[in-house]
């Protein structure tokens, strides 16, 4: 008899066999064919069902939904995977926008902010500045660049950290388009935003050299709430910013 067995699909697909007799039970993914002893195997046809599956379940869809919208006579595989695309866009622009709330955050934790709680809600949402606050002090405390910033930010309102935010966003944002259209790191288009960057940091928080830039491109990488922000973009994005910034200060020296 063709087909996979349930080890087989459940090896390739990086699930749990018992995953995989749930989704039976439930009636989302049943094998087309059993053998004689009554063990299932699953035929091509099978495995692409899966494949939209695991799609929708790692946007969030319940089980129970992600079967209605498989189960639509109306809905084709061509439809499904417009449908996809435009998911996979959204969720895109969202972790884009959490990358700059997070980074926007920290940044706000190293200076101090002067805030109400509703306006750091509006400007940074569930994240707390507040609670990085003493370890960004041990960090950084006492260094020139952390006592410029925080007298530069101790005036700053509401509206100055959404354009800081809205700034950072548009930053990124044109990272991200480069690395996905396979831009190398070291091209002009990569090192102009970089060079962008370092001005929004001297434009808002304090005189960003080369050498401290090239520091932050790594702290992007090593600081695992940095990474993996950026790497929910895209993976591989942490490592392409901080080899865009490295590429920067390298060719200003």
């Amino acid at each position: 008899m063709a087909g996979f067995s349930v080890g087989q699909v459940a090896a390739f697909a990086g699930v749990t066999v018992r995953t995989l007799h749930h989704y039976d039970e439930i009636g989302l993914l049943s094998p087309t064919e059993r053998t004689a002893a009554g063990y299932r195997r699953y035929a091509e046809p099978d495995l692409d069902r899966l494949q939209q599956v695991l799609f929708y379940r790692e946007l969030g869809f319940p089980l129970e939904e992600i079967t209605t919208i498989l189960d639509d006579p109306g809905v084709d595989a061509a439809t499904h995977l417009r449908r996809q695309h435009e998911l996979l866009r959204r969720r895109i622009t969202r972790l884009e926008a959490l990358v700059v709330a997070v980074e926007v955050a920290m940044e706000a934790a190293r200076m101090g902010i002067a805030l109400t709680p509703q306006e750091r809600y509006e400007v940074f949402g569930e994240f707390r500045p507040e609670d990085h606050a003493e370890e960004a002090e041990q960090r950084w405390g006492g260094t020139p660049a952390w006592e410029e910033s925080r007298r530069r930010t101790s005036s700053y309102g509401k509206a100055d950290w959404e354009g800081i935010k809205a700034e950072a966003g548009e930053l990124v944002e044109a990272w991200a388009s480069l690395f996905a259209r396979g831009v190398p790191a070291e091209s002009a288009e990569a090192t102009a935003v970089a060079e962008r960057h370092r001005g929004h940091i001297s434009r808002w928080f304090y005189e960003c050299t080369y050498e401290i830039h090239a520091g932050l491109g790594e702290m992007y990488v090593a600081d695992e709430r940095f990474a993996r922000n950026y790497e929910g973009v895209a993976e591989g994005l942490a490592v392409y910013i901080r080899d865009a910034i490295a590429a920067n200060a390298g060719a200003a020296r």
